[in-house]
């Protein structure tokens, strides 16, 4: 996988983990190993500028995924493309106080990725479904880091 990470928030962070991280959700998916994301970290007035052109909402947020060829889960045989653009406010995210900044930023990428190949948390059957996937990346993910 191509991943490029640009960190253009204050915030330090193991970039080399939220690539990894990244890389190992995109195969577990079956995404073809020559396609292209992108993940930026920003600060909370550029999150918010985003967050209000995009999504029509006031103020900044955690995390929000830009699609670009609307590729979905286990088309690896399609070939490869461009997944899209991630972009995470770690600002934001640190005030979510439930766990450390660097556990938040891991979740938070593969909350990116999962929006990028269409996974959704609109309605309680696909969030425990977007969830589990969740939970279950980062388990697998993490007993082999």
């Amino acid at each position: 996988m191509k991943i490029d990470l640009e960190n253009n928030s204050s915030h330090t962070c193991d970039e080399a983990r939220l690539i990894s991280l990244a890389d190992f959700s995109l195969n577990q998916l079956g995404i073809h190993p020559d396609s292209e994301l992108a993940i930026r970290l920003v600060d909370e007035i550029e999150m918010e500028k985003l967050h209000l052109k995009w999504m029509d909402l006031p103020g900044a947020t955690d995390v929000i995924s830009f699609p670009m060829d609307e590729m979905k889960p286990h088309t690896a045989s399609n070939g490869p493309g461009v997944i899209g653009d991630i972009v995470i406010c770690p600002a934001y995210a640190e005030k979510n106080g439930k766990q450390s900044l660097d556990l938040e930023l891991e979740l938070l990428t593969i909350h990116g990725v999962l929006h990028l190949l269409g996974f959704d948390h609109e309605d309680i059957n696909d969030e425990v479904k977007m969830f589990g996937l969740q939970d279950e990346f980062l388990s697998k993910w993490r007993s082999i880091k």
